[in-house]
């Protein structure tokens, strides 16, 4: 008589038999390999064509107030959000209150409104597991909210009520200022930091729209009414676009934007500022700032770029493979090959309405500074000077078109560059006429922008790093015996 133990043994083996013949039958009867077959070379591998962009559907309409409004219906969660987009910006804050613009956008949030307090409007948004966020930064205002498509009536209505009714109370604003003092009090902390801050002011001017920093004196000239006024010239319906996405009923939601905003009618009229007008204040040269406690140098160099509605952007951003795309030549040549950097990069910057600044730069040993300010010179002038290989064409190209896709994962993507669009006047197809144009872009393409856009000579040059260090001297860079130092004290410290 068998016992527990031997009978389990028994069962195992029998198990383990049966299996081991079905595992055969298998093997034998659908022809699968005992060993996995030999992997095929990289070069080898075929993969099918991406799949066809398929834009979803929108519907664009415009409220009697001047509102314009995109709808994008997404039943795949039951989400929905959505952005207010204002025509505002702090490059449109007086000189003498830098800071103006982020505080207005910073106070109206945290402030809550006039029927919801600050902590009675977020404990709302907490039981609801919803949000509502307020920015304004260069060129735009936003506010902007998500939560539960069952939530939706409750989250649009604090929505639309911070946007109509803000408080703005007085010890929101102390709290602010507060907070952007311990900003100011650290902004040196970062070289990297200093070296881009410090590079806008060279290029667009110290006292630019697009290159003022708050200081303490600026904050100490902004007080609620300042606030209070920021928000009256720029919150105005006709100044507004609204774009909502996700999953809610066409009809409904019309229905309840037209309720929460649709008698919006602000007692003060919108302004509308002339743009800044941008030039480049340094035709070259080169500066220093002077640090000590470092141990290598933190470079950036450029000069003034372009728009993104240039005609020849897209073959700029084909370039900017070539030049400072991972695998390109910065990173081949000056990093890989001569050792001259930690990181290095080169892009030509544009912007929707002004023009961006073309950058180039990295991170060095102080003693390789110059040795790497030439190497990049250097890779920026071949561009001049000899056609690209095809190979570099081809991968710079491909870099580009092959993340695409990406700018199309989900609804909302679409919606937020309709409402750009819009906002800067760009046609609505402008993403794919960049993307027929780089497809299109030659190897005389990319010499000729490089020769028509990239200006050498106009290179401001600004290192960060230990100047005792840098040996050779700064000075031995193409003959200059001028290097302008740059004090990045805070004033007031």
């Amino acid at each position: 008589m068998l016992n527990a133990k031997a009978l389990n043994s028994k069962k195992y083996k029998l198990f383990s038999a049966g299996l081991l013949l079905l595992t055969l039958f298998v093997t034998v009867f659908f022809h699968i390999p005992a060993i996995a077959s030999t992997p095929k070379h990289y070069t080898d591998l075929t993969f099918p064509s991406l799949p066809e962009i398929q834009l979803p559907d929108y519907e664009r309409y415009q409220l009697d107030n001047g509102i314009t409004v995109y709808l994008i219906e997404d039943h795949e969660l039951p989400l929905v959000g959505g952005t207010a987009l204002f025509r505002t910006g702090d490059r449109f804050e007086p000189a003498d209150q830098v800071g103006l613009a982020s505080i207005t956008a910073e106070v109206m949030r945290n402030g809550g409104t006039v029927q919801y307090p600050s902590d009675q409007f977020n404990q709302l948004l907490e039981d609801k597991a919803a949000f509502i966020e307020a920015g304004i930064y260069t060129t735009s205002g936003r506010v902007g909210f998500g939560g539960l498509s069952e939530d939706l009536p409750t989250v649009f209505g604090l929505f639309t009520d911070l946007i109509r009714n803000p408080s703005f109370p007085q010890a929101q604003l102390d709290l602010a200022k507060t907070q952007v003092k311990g900003g100011i009090a650290r902004r040196n902390d970062d070289p990297e930091g200093i070296a881009g801050r410090e590079l806008v002011k060279l290029i667009y001017g110290e006292d630019s729209p697009y290159a003022r920093v708050v200081e303490y004196s600026t904050l100490e000239n902004i007080n609620r009414e300042d606030l209070v006024d920021f928000y009256q010239k720029y919150f105005h319906p006709e100044t507004m676009i609204l774009g909502i996405v996700g999953d809610f009923n066409l009809q409904e939601m019309k229905a309840l934007i037209a309720e929460k905003l649709g008698d919006w009618k602000p007692t003060q009229k919108a302004v509308i500022p002339p743009l800044p007008k941008v030039s480049q204040v340094n035709s070259g040269g080169i500066f220093m700032v002077d640090q000590p406690q470092l141990t290598q140098s933190y470079v950036e160099m450029g000069h003034l770029g372009g728009l993104l509605n240039d005609p020849n952007y897209p073959e700029l951003t084909v370039m900017d493979g070539v030049l400072g795309g991972f695998g390109g030549r910065l990173f081949n040549n000056v990093r890989s090959r001569q050792g001259l950097a930690y990181s290095v990069y080169g892009n030509w910057g544009a912007s929707y309405d002004f023009p961006g600044i073309f950058n180039a730069g990295g991170q060095t040993r102080s003693e390789t500074t110059v040795a790497f300010i030439q190497g990049v010179k250097t890779e920026l002038e071949r561009l001049q000077k000899e056609p690209i290989k095809p190979e570099e064409l081809a991968y710079a190209k491909e870099s580009t078109l092959n993340s695409f896709i990406f700018n199309f994962e989900d609804p909302g993507q679409t919606l937020w560059r309709l409402m750009q669009y819009e906002y800067y006047g760009y046609p609505k197809d402008f993403i794919f006429d960049y993307q027929r144009q780089v497809e299109a872009t030659t190897i005389e393409d990319v010499q000729r922008v490089a020769q028509q856009y990239l200006k050498p000579e106009n290179l401001v040059i600004l290192v960060v790093g230990n100047e005792k260090m840098i040996n050779p001297p700064l000075s031995s860079l193409d003959g200059q015996s001028k290097i302008t130092t740059i004090d990045v004290t805070i004033p007031g410290s």
